[in-house]
């Protein structure tokens, strides 16, 4: 049901694969989306299944698969994102297929960012992951590890089966209020990238357009619903995250 397609053969050995799929807070898809901006990434590949959405996206007046791969050579890193929700009956079958993707290229690790829902959220950013040494890395640079709790979506599925295909999986996390989408999120996301990756991407222009970011995101999400109400039809799960560079 899900294939995960290369536009031609590449050499990932080594990468890491950051994976940016839409979730609450719309941690994943800010945080994606000012990466491929700031590191010019280059769309490389397609995830498609039948079961997607039947949307297009367009930007820089330019259609585009609405769930892409992108990649950086400079940071070694690969990139999935998408422009609308992954169905939840689709969830393990996408982890999986990432997984062996991952195995099949000879991916070093994956690395997720997401939210953990909370009333008052704080700047603390969270660590969890299937492999110990990674985990005791990040929380030596100061990111804190999650002792009990929560996780859902894809991060929580490739958690699941990271070990059955022998790929360590990091997941990143920052404390969101569902209801709001505040750049600030996607701030500090990266801020934990930057130290456990060695990333070093500049934050200033984010912080700057915050609020613009904001309201570009609120825009498509608006838009994909206009969309979803014209073809009258009943969506997997409701949108809640747009790209906003790529």
């Amino acid at each position: 049901m899900i294939q995960i397609r290369l536009l031609k053969e590449q050499n990932l050995k080594g990468y890491t694969l950051l994976e940016a799929f839409p979730g609450v807070g719309l941690v994943g898809a800010m945080t994606g989306s000012y990466i491929i901006e700031k590191l010019k990434m280059e769309v490389v590949g397609r995830i498609e299944s039948d079961y997607f959405p039947p949307i297009t996206a367009i930007h820089g007046a330019i259609p585009m698969f609405p769930a892409r791969i992108y990649k950086s050579d400079e940071l070694k890193m690969i990139l999935f994102m998408a422009e609308f929700t992954i169905p939840p009956n689709l969830i393990n079958q996408l982890s999986q297929e990432t997984l062996s993707f991952a195995r099949k290229y000879g991916i070093s690790k994956i690395v997720s960012v997401g939210g953990l829902p909370s009333n008052k959220p704080t700047d603390k950013i969270y660590v969890t992951s299937s492999d110990p040494g990674i985990a005791k890395t990040a929380v030596g640079r100061g990111i804190k590890p999650i002792e009990e709790g929560m996780i859902a979506g894809v991060s929580a599925s490739l958690l699941n089966y990271s070990k059955d295909y022998n790929i360590p999986m990091l997941d990143i996390l920052v404390e969101v209020n569902p209801a709001i989408m505040d750049p600030r999120y996607a701030e500090l996301a990266i801020t934990g990238l930057n130290r456990i990756l060695n990333m070093n991407i500049d934050l200033e222009e984010l912080h700057k357009e915050a609020k613009l970011v904001e309201t570009k995101i609120r825009d498509m999400v608006k838009k994909l619903k206009e969309h979803q109400d014209q073809m009258n039809t009943t969506p997997p799960a409701p949108p809640t995250d747009q790209s906003m560079y790529a």
